[in-house]
């Protein structure tokens, strides 16, 4: 358990109502509090400087900051680290004392405070990504609604764009001429969602000509503009992590294990973490891998001996040491360096 002096305090946060639990450290008293959203920072004010543990959701970024500059210690956890101290029914003063008892535990792995500029560019991530999910029911549904009357139309994007026309200038002699209306102003939503996404794309590659650490590590092959500046986004602080082997895992780039009786059998990649910046490394290594004019003698000897996924899955293992080591050691990236052990 936590030895310090300072008071810890765990929080389950919600859109209303947040549920408080601490001990008093004089007379070993167990409390829980109910605060309203207006009351919640009004109650830290007037506390001395205190440990304060809440986990990682919506919004909880925006209070540890507020927390943070009232002078109190912040420990944002994972729900997954938190659920194991609730076995019992589910309410908010049972989850307060479960993050409460999380966040004195030896060892337990906390999230960075996200500022709000980089929280800024993961909006941007996230917006952009649910307009691609759009885009990609609307182009769906409009080939459906077309093969509902014969007309299929060939794989790809580009080649409906090309077909398009001519399918809708067939079917306008056949259907009404409401429906064929309805139909071209989705296909030019369409349109204007590209446009969208397109704009968000400036936008973020306007946030990377100012970042400096975004340039840095987006001269490492396979990471481009999504990979450089979401890996910035997502670590906060790199110095967080113990090393690149951490950041590795805490994305999910490590195998699982599964073990008893002193034999460990090593699984698939654990896919914990950030869905998004895994799935970025994924795509950014097997880009790499297949177009790379230079690969590199690791990669072509792994290839030799492991199946392709194998080696992508690898090879953007590596990606992720080396987006930690540029950023938390500040140096440029360099093809030809060779990492060592340290003494």
């Amino acid at each position: 358990m936590n030895t310090t002096t300072k008071m810890c305090v765990g929080v389950d946060t919600a859109k209303d109502v947040f549920q408080l639990h601490w001990v008093e450290r004089e007379t070993g008293e167990v409390r829980n509090k109910a605060l309203k959203r207006d009351k919640f920072l009004e109650h830290f004010a007037n506390l001395s400087s205190s440990i304060v543990g809440m986990e990682a959701c919506g919004g909880s970024h925006h209070w540890a900051r507020r927390l943070m500059a009232m002078g109190h210690e912040v420990k944002l956890l994972s729900g997954r680290f938190v659920k194991a101290f609730a076995p019992g029914n589910k309410n908010d003063a049972a989850d307060a004392r479960a993050i409460w008892l999380a966040m004195q535990q030896p060892g337990i792995r906390t999230v960075a405070v996200k500022t709000e500029e980089q929280q800024s560019v993961l909006a941007m991530h996230r917006m952009r990504e649910q307009l691609i999910k759009f885009r990609t029911a609307q182009t769906n549904g409009l080939r459906g609604l077309m093969a509902e009357y014969g007309e299929v139309m060939k794989r790809g994007r580009a080649a409906m764009n090309e077909q398009m026309p001519a399918v809708l200038e067939r079917l306008s002699k056949r259907l009404p001429g409401l429906l064929i209306d309805t139909l071209r102003a989705q296909w030019n939503r369409i349109a204007v969602i590209d446009g969208d996404i397109k704009q968000i794309e400036v936008r973020l590659q306007a946030w990377m000509k100012v970042d400096e650490s975004c340039q840095a590590i987006a001269a490492i092959p396979g990471v481009g503009l999504l990979t450089a500046t979401a890996a910035v986004a997502t670590m906060g602080n790199a110095n967080a992590f113990k090393s690149g082997r951490e950041f590795a895992a805490w994305i999910g780039l490590v195998p699982a294990q599964n073990g008893t009786g002193g034999r460990v059998k090593l699984l698939g990649i654990s896919k914990r973490g950030d869905t998004y910046l895994r799935t970025l490394l994924i795509h950014g290594a097997r880009s790499a891998l297949l177009h790379s004019k230079e690969p590199s003698a690791w990669t072509q000897e792994m290839r030799k001996r492991r199946p392709l996924n194998v080696v992508v899955v690898a090879l953007a293992n590596k990606m992720a040491r080396m987006i930690w080591a540029i950023l938390a050691h500040g140096r440029a990236y360099d093809k030809q360096h060779v990492s060592s052990r340290p003494a």
